[in-house]
Parts: structure tokens; sequence; C-alpha cells
């Protein structure tokens, strides 16, 4: 994501502060109502642009899709389940359960391909999974939730939830993946504008959601140190998963390029998917804002390690493959 994306955010959350309330329930444009709307266009939109025949020709290899997967959905979520014994039923366990938020979102999209062009890994198979992530994210982050939203059922209305997931997200995507014969090379066309539009909807949801939680006090309750500690736990995660992924992929006899597309897809998380999933799976609560607090800061972590990794492994490329992508 560009580094405008993220000043965005960072504007929103200081508007929230400075003027909460921006279309309130009973106003004549209500937020909300905009925001549902543009969360089902979003997800129609992403599966307009995914190509099925593109995602089937990736698919014979099978090893490097399924660790990467793995790693996204499995190994991440089990990370913060070992330690969720010592934050169950107390004061933090809301801060557990935000950071186990991060740990379920699937992979970033643009930035992972980006980052694995210029490190000289293997382009297809990133494009593949960056696409697949995002498609079984819809399904397995609000599953990995549910484990946790169920037991504060009269908070989180989960069962509402669902019932927004599918109509806001899950519809909206098969629609646009049907549609992809007739409108993808449309979309293709115009992914810069419709890319403003994704992004304009997510400022919005961080907006409404910072401005919910200041109005209702909610960081007013968390000092700064529990905060550092979130920021120390989320970078730490980073670094578990980066590295073991790093001795795993050498462990399986992984070829340069499919190593560093497993290494740079397999650790990252998506802001985007993390907003619109806050969007849905948290819109009857306050607390949707502080869901968010882990993802921004895992994102723009990410983001500065991942270009500094992928700069040196560029300088690494053979001869021959840097004059091959030229």
């Amino acid at each position: 994501m560009p580094d405008g994306f993220i000043s965005g955010i960072l504007l929103m959350i200081l508007l929230a502060r400075l003027i909460p309330g921006i279309g309130h329930e009973g106003s004549f444009i209500e937020l909300s109502l905009l925001i549902k709307g543009g969360i089902g266009l979003l997800f129609f939109f992403y599966g307009l642009k995914l190509s099925p025949e593109n995602l089937k020709k990736d698919l014979s290899n099978w090893r490097l899709h399924l660790l990467i997967q793995l790693i996204t959905f499995l190994v991440f979520p089990l990370l913060l389940l070992v330690f969720y014994p010592f934050f169950k039923e107390s004061e933090q366990e809301i801060l557990w359960l935000a950071v186990f938020f991060l740990a379920a979102l699937p992979s970033t999209v643009s930035s992972s391909v980006v980052m694995v062009s210029i490190a000289g890994g293997n382009i297809p198979s990133a494009i593949f999974n960056a696409s697949i992530s995002g498609v079984i994210g819809i399904l397995l982050t609000p599953a990995w939730m549910g484990i946790f939203l169920d037991q504060q059922a009269e908070a989180f209305a989960f069962s509402e939830v669902i019932r927004d997931l599918v109509i806001q997200i899950l519809i909206p995507v098969t629609i646009g993946l049907f549609m992809h014969r007739y409108w993808g090379s449309w979309a293709n066309r115009h992914k810069q504008r419709i890319s403003l539009f994704d992004k304009s909807v997510i400022l919005a949801i961080v907006y409404r959601s910072f401005s919910d939680s200041f109005t209702n006090g909610i960081f007013s309750s968390i000092p700064a140190s529990a905060l550092l500690v979130l920021s120390g736990g989320v970078i730490a995660l980073f670094f578990v998963v980066f590295e073991g992924t790093k001795w795993l992929t050498g462990l399986m006899h992984f070829d340069r390029e499919d190593r560093i597309t497993v290494l740079f897809c397999g650790s990252k998380k998506s802001l985007v998917h993390g907003s619109v999933m806050v969007g849905v799976l948290f819109a009857g609560s306050t607390l949707g804002s502080l869901f968010l607090v882990p993802v921004m800061i895992y994102h723009a972590f990410q983001l500065f390690y991942i270009s500094l990794v992928a700069r040196k492994y560029s300088l690494e490329i053979p001869y021959q493959q840097q004059h091959s992508q030229r």
C-alpha cells in the first residue's frame, strides 16, 4: 500500500478524535449505510478482477500454495492460541483478541506481489496466493473469530454478523467471479479508479470505528503501557513467523524463487481485509477501532521491514534472471 494511504488512515483517526459523529444514525446521509453498500461493491470488484482461468493455471505448484495458506490461516492463529490461557478472563483478554483477529486475517494482495517482484521471486504463484488468500479469508477469518465471539454473543450478535457476511461479502464476490468473463477486462482497465474507491471505503470504516470509540471512551480505559506491550507483541509475532518460514522453506528444499514467495506472502497480513472485516464483524460494537490497532501496527512494520529485505534480495538476483525480466 502506498504511504499516502497510511497517511489517509492517520488523518481519519485524527478527524474522528477532533470531530466525531459525522454521518451518525439519524443524519440525512448515514455513514453506516454508505459503508455497508461500499463493502458490497468492494468485494464485487474484487471478484470481478479475479480470473478463474489464471488461478487454475497455477494449481500445479500445490506444495507452495498449501504452505502459504497453512502459515496464513493455521500457524498464525495457533501461535496466539498458545497464550490464550494467560489472558482468559483478564482485563487484557480484549487486547489478546484484537491480536488474534490480526492473526486470523488473510495475506495482502498488491504489496505481496510487488515485493516478490522486486526480490525476484515466483510472481505467478504470488498472484495466485495473494488472490486466493482473500477468498479463503472471507470464510476462515470469521470462523476463527466465531470461536471467541460466540462467548460474547450479546455484545457482538454473531448470528447477525454471519448474515451480514453473506450479504455484504460472499454474495458480491460470487457475483463478481461469475461476471469476470463479461466485465473483467473493464475492471482491469479501471483498476486504479477501483483501488481509489476501495481505499475510500476503508477510510470511511476507519473514521466510523474510531469515532464510535472516542465517543464512548474506549481508549481512555487502556493505559499507554498496554499499547506499548501490544506493539512489541505484534512485531515479535512478525519475526517469529518470518524467521520460522525462512527455516521451513529451507527444510523443504524450495528453490530461491519459491522461498521468496512463501516468505513474503506467508508472513504478511492485509490491512484492507482487516478494515473491511472490522466493518462487518464489529458493526454493532464500539470496540471495532481497537481491533484495527494491531493490524495497523503490523501492516506498517511489515511494509517497512519486507521492503528492506526485498531490496537486499534484489541485489542477489542472478544476472541471467535480471536479464530475462527486462
